[in-house]
């Protein structure tokens, strides 16, 4: 059994509310001071399907995926093949369910503890608005030594603008379930401080945004990044801005570059195909100069492709998806809390530099909940001298400077009007086709970015073994964990996670890998993405291999760890 984290699944059809039972179960753990995770896991359908909370109970916030579980509650077993790849078990995990329902092959060859549950027919007894999920809540609470009061009370919470026979039904069902002797014995990890903070990624970005002054979004729904957009228009209007639903992602670029001429910050969210979609308009952002970030909320594609689960497959379309010589941020949060952060550097960054900034989060951190200290904030710049815009009529908005950054006026201001649209221009904004002006605007935009100083948070560097791991984004967590495994079978490791990877930070990254004798890149997608921009960008001086596995299962500590154990043993043997 596990002794270092508490894994469980709770899992039935989609409706039957295991994601209302997996949060409620959170908040009360978190109350009481523990720490944890919660994935949200569903197929792509509209309406139905399969749905499971995955939840990773913990003494620390160490938050990668599970690799096994040590309890799955299953409400129904419709759909559960479905998970089949992310929910492991084995002989020592328990299984929960109503014994009346024939398991699932994979349960039966796990050869997994079942544990009789009539979980129907409790709850139907129980009260007539009786509903399994919260029946199963209360069994929850008894195994893992939460109050029954604690659950009732934030189940009556969520369902405030429920009749009142609802939340009755709540509170008695979780109490029947939390009187039920279950014959089942879970590693309760240990408690640790109160009043950390409960949140989800896609929560934590739009905070780092707001923070960072943005003050207008415009997008249109997609999934995982829909609940950016529902999270964030409240937030917008307690600060006096703006959020507009947008008919399509060409719309929703285009206004949020418009918003940005007018002078207000500004920000959108979308998944791979919105991503997709307005990468022309991304281009017109670069080439006038004007600061927008767009969140990419990373999906399994291509196309449609699996629209529920996690995968880092949009990194070369963010890195390379617009046309023509268009240099621009690419950045990536390393975690849930690191979302707060890294989304309000990207902002503040976009602002400072005048261009587009694309923070490529993903489903995994996005819809997943995590039990967090309080987060990093981004600190804001310093003050900088405003430059001179020039006396009345000669205004030039692209005038080129040495930092490559331009005085830059609000639309309107007497005396300093120009022009900012897709052409190419001079100086002054009025549209050219002189190679020599080409050429200068090319370069003030290559070089304002590559010339400013981003200090140490390009990157999170861990150890100094000579064997390097190198990743980005969610998978940092999971090759975090993988060296701590090495470690304890005596491989020393450097981790390396990249936060900014454009203008990728080629001397600071070559710095950081001297000494080492091996780098591994750790991605999650399925032709190396990661690995091919760093060989196309550095000159390793070590042998370099690649680990890149596609969604949407999890990147696993254990293979990774196995993975890079096998490599350096094969290499140690010729």
């Amino acid at each position: 059994m596990s002794t270092r984290y508490l894994s469980i699944a709770i899992t039935g059809a989609g409706g039957a509310g295991v994601i209302s039972c997996g949060e409620l179960l959170l908040r009360a753990w978190a109350r009481e001071g523990g720490r944890g995770l919660l994935r949200k896991a569903y197929g792509p359908q509209i309406r139905g399907g399969e749905s499971a909370a995955l939840l990773k109970l913990t003494a620390d916030e160490r938050y990668t995926a599970a690799s096994r579980y040590d309890a799955v509650v299953a409400l129904d077993w419709d759909n559960f093949t479905r998970f089949e790849d992310e929910i492991v078990l084995d002989a020592d995990s328990w299984v929960l369910c109503d014994e009346a329902q024939a398991l699932p092959p994979a349960v039966v060859a796990a050869g997994a503890r079942v544990v009789d549950v009539p979980f129907d027919e409790l709850a139907a007894a129980c009260h007539p608005e009786g509903r399994v999920n919260m029946l199963a809540l209360g069994v929850l609470g008894r195994l893992l030594g939460l109050p029954a009061t604690t659950l009732a009370e934030l189940a009556g919470q969520k369902l405030a603008g429920k009749p009142r026979d609802y939340r009755d039904a709540a509170t008695a069902c979780i109490e029947l379930g939390a009187a039920r002797d279950i014959a089942c014995q879970l590693p309760v990890p240990p408690m640790g401080n109160k009043g950390a903070w409960y949140l989800s990624g896609n929560q934590a970005a739009g905070l780092g945004a707001l923070e960072a002054g943005i003050r207008f979004v415009a997008a249109y729904p997609i999934t995982p990044a829909s609940d950016v957009l529902e999270w964030m228009a409240g937030g917008l209007e307690r600060v006096g801005g703006q959020l507009v639903q947008a008919e399509d992602e060409l719309a929703a670029i285009n206004m949020t570059i418009g918003a940005a001429f007018g002078g207000v910050p500004a920000f959108t969210a979308t998944s791979g195909p919105g991503l997709a979609l307005m990468t022309e308009s991304i281009g017109l952002a670069v080439a006038s100069e004007t600061p927008v970030t767009i969140l990419n909320v990373m999906r399994g594609g291509p196309s449609t492709g699996i629209p529920t689960k996690s995968e880092q497959s949009d990194l070369n379309i963010a890195l390379h998806g617009l046309h023509g010589d268009a240099p621009h941020l690419v950045l990536a949060p390393l975690d849930i809390a690191d979302c707060v952060f890294t989304t309000g550097w990207a902002v503040q960054l976009a602002q400072r530099l005048q261009t587009a900034a694309i923070v490529l989060s993903d489903q995994f951190i996005g819809q997943s909940t995590a039990i967090v200290s309080e987060p990093r904030r981004c600190a804001p710049f310093a003050a900088t001298p405003a430059q001179d815009p020039g006396e009345e009529g000669a205004y030039l908005r692209y005038r080129l400077t040495g930092s490559g950054v331009s005085a830059l006026v609000t639309p309107g201001d007497a005396g300093h009007r120009f022009t900012a649209d897709g052409l190419e221009h001079n100086e002054k904004g009025t549209p050219s086709s002189r190679q020599s002006d080409h050429q200068r605007q090319l370069a003030k935009r290559q070089d304002k970015l590559t010339a400013f100083d981003f200090g140490g948070d390009w990157a999170q560097i861990d150890g100094d073994g000579p064997v390097a791991l190198v990743s980005f984004g969610s998978s940092a967590a999971a090759v975090t964990e993988a060296a701590n495994q090495l470690a304890e079978s005596g491989v020393a490791t450097r981790v390396i996670s990249l936060r900014l990877l454009a203008p990728l930070q080629t001397a600071a990254l070559a710095a950081a890998l001297e000494g080492c004798s091996r780098v591994f890149v750790v991605e999650q997608n399925h032709g190396g993405q990661l690995f091919h921009y760093l060989r196309g960008q550095l000159d390793f001086g070590q042998p370099v291999h690649s680990y890149a596995l596609a969604g949407p299962v999890p990147l696993s500590p254990e293979n990774i760890a196995q993975a890079v154990a096998t490599v350096i043993a094969e290499a140690t043997r010729s």
